[in-house]
Protein backbone atom coordinates (compact mmCIF):
# COMPACT_ATOMS: atom_id res chain seq x y z
CA UNK A 1 0.00 0.00 0.00
CA UNK A 2 1.97 3.30 -1.05
CA UNK A 3 0.62 5.99 1.92
CA UNK A 4 0.99 9.07 -0.89
CA UNK A 5 -1.85 7.80 -2.87
CA UNK A 6 -3.99 9.10 0.59
CA UNK A 7 -2.18 11.94 0.46
CA UNK A 8 -0.07 11.07 3.29
CA UNK A 9 3.42 12.33 2.02
CA UNK A 10 5.76 13.31 5.50
CA UNK A 11 8.99 11.68 5.62
CA UNK A 12 8.29 9.58 8.51
CA UNK A 13 5.66 7.37 7.03
CA UNK A 14 7.79 7.16 4.03
CA UNK A 15 10.54 5.48 6.34
CA UNK A 16 8.05 3.44 8.31
CA UNK A 17 6.21 2.37 4.82
CA UNK A 18 9.83 1.67 3.63
CA UNK A 19 11.12 -0.73 6.86
CA UNK A 20 7.86 -2.65 7.26
CA UNK A 21 7.02 -2.93 3.56
CA UNK A 22 7.44 -7.03 2.54
CA UNK A 23 7.45 -7.85 -1.04
CA UNK A 24 8.79 -10.90 -2.84
CA UNK A 25 11.77 -9.32 -4.42
CA UNK A 26 15.35 -10.64 -2.98
CA UNK A 27 17.32 -7.48 -3.77
CA UNK A 28 15.00 -5.51 -1.10
CA UNK A 29 15.32 -8.13 1.15
CA UNK A 30 19.03 -7.90 0.94
CA UNK A 31 18.91 -4.40 1.02
CA UNK A 32 16.40 -4.46 4.22
CA UNK A 33 18.37 -7.18 6.00
CA UNK A 34 19.96 -4.98 8.97
CA UNK A 35 16.69 -2.87 9.65
CA UNK A 36 14.68 -6.00 9.52
CA UNK A 37 16.96 -7.66 12.08
CA UNK A 38 17.21 -4.61 14.32
CA UNK A 39 13.20 -4.39 14.25
CA UNK A 40 12.70 -8.21 14.76
CA UNK A 41 15.17 -8.18 17.83
CA UNK A 42 14.09 -4.91 19.32
CA UNK A 43 9.97 -7.26 19.06
CA UNK A 44 11.67 -9.85 20.35
CA UNK A 45 13.35 -7.66 23.21
CA UNK A 46 9.73 -5.78 23.90
CA UNK A 47 7.54 -9.10 24.12
CA UNK A 48 9.92 -11.05 26.32
CA UNK A 49 9.08 -10.00 29.90
CA UNK A 50 11.70 -10.97 32.53
CA UNK A 51 11.72 -10.85 36.58
CA UNK A 52 15.38 -9.56 37.73
CA UNK A 53 16.08 -10.44 41.83
CA UNK A 54 18.52 -9.03 43.72
CA UNK A 55 19.54 -11.15 46.88
CA UNK A 56 22.61 -10.72 49.15
CA UNK A 57 25.21 -12.90 47.34
CA UNK A 58 23.80 -12.56 43.69
CA UNK A 59 21.70 -11.16 41.07
CA UNK A 60 18.84 -13.93 39.39
CA UNK A 61 16.89 -13.42 36.04
CA UNK A 62 13.65 -15.31 35.78
CA UNK A 63 12.40 -15.66 31.94
CA UNK A 64 9.53 -17.45 30.69
CA UNK A 65 10.39 -19.42 27.53
CA UNK A 66 7.68 -21.66 27.03
CA UNK A 67 7.95 -24.56 24.34
CA UNK A 68 11.89 -24.32 24.49
CA UNK A 69 14.49 -27.08 25.22
CA UNK A 70 17.40 -26.51 27.03
CA UNK A 71 19.17 -26.68 24.10
CA UNK A 72 17.39 -23.80 22.03
CA UNK A 73 18.33 -21.07 24.30
CA UNK A 74 21.01 -19.17 24.11
CA UNK A 75 23.21 -17.43 26.86
CA UNK A 76 25.88 -15.31 27.40
CA UNK A 77 28.07 -12.48 28.26
CA UNK A 78 28.47 -9.51 25.53
CA UNK A 79 31.54 -6.67 26.14
CA UNK A 80 32.25 -8.05 29.40
CA UNK A 81 29.06 -6.53 31.18
CA UNK A 82 26.24 -7.47 28.98
CA UNK A 83 23.96 -10.45 29.54
CA UNK A 84 22.07 -11.67 26.60
CA UNK A 85 19.46 -14.62 26.84
CA UNK A 86 17.87 -15.79 23.75
CA UNK A 87 15.73 -18.48 21.91
CA UNK A 88 13.65 -18.94 18.83
CA UNK A 89 10.70 -21.35 18.61
CA UNK A 90 9.72 -22.61 15.07
CA UNK A 91 6.35 -23.39 14.06
CA UNK A 92 5.53 -26.66 13.69
CA UNK A 93 5.52 -28.05 10.61
CA UNK A 94 1.92 -29.47 9.40
CA UNK A 95 2.07 -33.03 9.00
CA UNK A 96 1.03 -35.23 5.95
CA UNK A 97 -2.26 -36.02 6.24
CA UNK A 98 -4.39 -33.21 5.71
CA UNK A 99 -4.48 -31.38 8.94
CA UNK A 100 -4.35 -27.54 9.11
CA UNK A 101 -4.21 -25.21 11.87
CA UNK A 102 -7.75 -23.68 12.44
CA UNK A 103 -6.30 -21.43 15.12
CA UNK A 104 -2.74 -20.53 16.06
CA UNK A 105 -2.49 -18.43 19.49
CA UNK A 106 0.89 -19.61 20.87
CA UNK A 107 4.06 -17.68 20.85
CA UNK A 108 6.23 -18.45 17.98
CA UNK A 109 9.20 -16.69 17.01
CA UNK A 110 12.62 -14.95 18.81
CA UNK A 111 12.51 -14.69 22.47
CA UNK A 112 15.23 -12.02 23.64
CA UNK A 113 16.14 -9.90 26.30
CA UNK A 114 19.77 -8.02 27.02
CA UNK A 115 20.91 -6.62 30.48
CA UNK A 116 23.79 -4.89 31.74
CA UNK A 117 25.53 -5.82 34.37
CA UNK A 118 26.21 -4.17 38.09
CA UNK A 119 30.01 -3.47 38.20
CA UNK A 120 30.23 -6.03 40.84
CA UNK A 121 28.68 -8.95 38.82
CA UNK A 122 31.21 -11.79 38.95
CA UNK A 123 30.80 -12.41 35.03
CA UNK A 124 32.45 -15.97 35.45
CA UNK A 125 29.92 -17.71 38.18
CA UNK A 126 26.99 -17.69 36.12
CA UNK A 127 24.36 -20.71 36.05
CA UNK A 128 21.63 -21.31 34.18
CA UNK A 129 18.49 -23.78 34.85
CA UNK A 130 15.66 -24.27 32.53
CA UNK A 131 12.65 -25.97 34.10
CA UNK A 132 9.08 -26.05 33.15
CA UNK A 133 9.59 -23.76 30.15
CA UNK A 134 10.77 -20.77 33.00
CA UNK A 135 14.72 -20.10 32.43
CA UNK A 136 16.56 -18.77 35.95
CA UNK A 137 19.66 -17.16 35.21
CA UNK A 138 21.81 -16.83 38.63
CA UNK A 139 25.15 -14.73 38.75
CA UNK A 140 27.09 -14.61 42.06
CA UNK A 141 28.23 -11.13 43.13
CA UNK A 142 32.01 -10.30 43.43
CA UNK A 143 32.62 -9.54 47.51
CA UNK A 144 32.70 -6.52 48.40
CA UNK A 145 36.78 -5.33 48.08
CA UNK A 146 38.31 -5.48 51.70
CA UNK A 147 39.01 -2.29 53.35
CA UNK A 148 43.07 -1.77 53.40
CA UNK A 149 44.51 -1.76 56.78
CA UNK A 150 46.96 1.21 57.72
CA UNK A 151 50.86 -0.30 57.66
CA UNK A 152 52.31 0.16 60.94
CA UNK A 153 56.08 0.94 60.69
CA UNK A 154 58.04 0.49 63.91
CA UNK A 155 60.16 3.84 64.49
CA UNK A 156 63.30 2.92 65.94
CA UNK A 157 65.59 5.01 68.34
CA UNK A 158 68.88 5.58 67.10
Amino acid sequence: MDLRLMGIDAPLFQTLHHMMDVTGDESDKTLNAPIRCYVRDAKAMASTPADVKETADSYVFIIDMPGLKSGDIKVQVEDDNVLLIAGERKREEEKEGGAKYVRMERRVGKFMRKFVLPENANVEAISAVCQDGVLTVTIEKLPPPQPKKPKTIEVKIA
